[in-house]
């Protein structure tokens, strides 16, 4: 009688059964786009009503199970779920015997490299860690969107081909991270997208008080022109009345924020300090200028909020 075994992972091209612990935005889009590529999902675990919602939209007669059921259903299990959480999912499942030798297993934070899934590699599992540096609806329309979309890579140097196929399948680009600097990649990311988002809506909600009835409309061109300019360009994309050194228009932008905004203020004057440190530092701003916008940033900074138009 002859025996069969496993190929390991790292060697074979044959399609993998895939599974997903946590069926928030990113599980459910990854393992669609791995399914296009001819991968089987298999399993998902969810908790909340969204998740059970999402699972079916996007991988829908894929049974909804424990996460310990994924992991011994799946070759490759993606593990989407919060960064907080992931240290405790990790050691939880290494420590109940779920994880089994030469399994793919693949988390997807951005804060955290391949040595968080230690525990799992003393294991037997093979540790990945693939971000996708985008943001997620949890609708299919996130699918397309990997598309050209850069994944944030961290793995032992054995298993890049394998995390580097991986991402290829799914439609991205692999952009390798060091384990330390895991971090500093990560917060970046958050300082652009996550912020950029909250940039916007107060916009948007500032041009409604003063009338705008498309604040979307009107900013979907300037935001655009402004971010292509910026990823073009970097600093030498400044522009507007700090980068111009005007401080009496931006005296003018506190006053009317403190009266109808006054929430949005701190925000203004950290971003304007910014903004004119670094057009300083790339000669946009000249040193004349500087001193009164400086000067108008410091006081408006300690001005009460009493709603006043000094």
């Amino acid at each position: 009688m002859s025996t069969f075994q496993q190929p390991d992972p790292r060697d074979r091209p044959a399609r993998l059964t895939v599974g997903v612990v946590g069926a928030g935005r990113v599980g459910p889009t990854l393992a669609a786009a791995l399914q296009l590529a001819g991968h089987r999902p298999v399993a998902v675990s969810g908790v909340s009503d969204a998740s059970v919602r999402r699972a079916a939209q996007l991988l829908p007669d894929v049974p909804l199970v424990t996460p310990a059921q994924v992991m011994a259903r799946a070759d490759l299990v993606l593990l989407t779920v919060p960064d907080d959480a992931l240290p405790g999912l990790v050691e939880g499942l290494a420590d109940t015997g779920a994880v089994r030798p030469g399994q793919l297993l693949v988390h997807t934070s951005g804060r955290y490299g391949a040595r968080v899934l230690d525990p799992a590699l003393r294991a037997g599992a093979l540790p990945l860690a693939l971000h996708p540096a985008m943001t997620f609806t949890g609708s299919p329309v996130d699918v397309q969107r990997l598309v050209g979309c850069s994944f944030g890579v961290t793995a032992p140097q054995e298993l890049r081909l394998a995390a580097e196929a991986l991402v290829i399948e799914m439609g991205g680009e692999p952009e390798w991270i060091a384990e330390e600097s895991r971090p500093l990649y990560h917060a970046a990311l958050a300082l652009g997208a996550n912020h950029l988002v909250t940039l916007v809506a107060e916009s948007m909600e500032l041009l409604r008080a003063a009338g705008v009835e498309a604040p979307d409309r009107m900013l979907g061109p300037l935001l655009g022109a402004a971010l292509d300019n910026a990823l073009r360009s970097g600093d030498a994309a400044l522009t507007g009345p700090v980068a111009r050194g005007d401080a009496g228009t931006v005296a003018a932008h506190v006053a009317e924020l403190r009266k109808h905004a006054p929430g949005t203020v701190p925000g203004y004057l950290a971003m304007a300090r910014a903004t004119a440190d670094r057009a300083l530092a790339h000669g946009l701003l000249k040193p004349e200028l500087a001193e009164d916008l400086l000067g108008v940033l410091a006081n408006g900074a300690s001005l009460p909020d009493d709603g006043s138009d000094r």
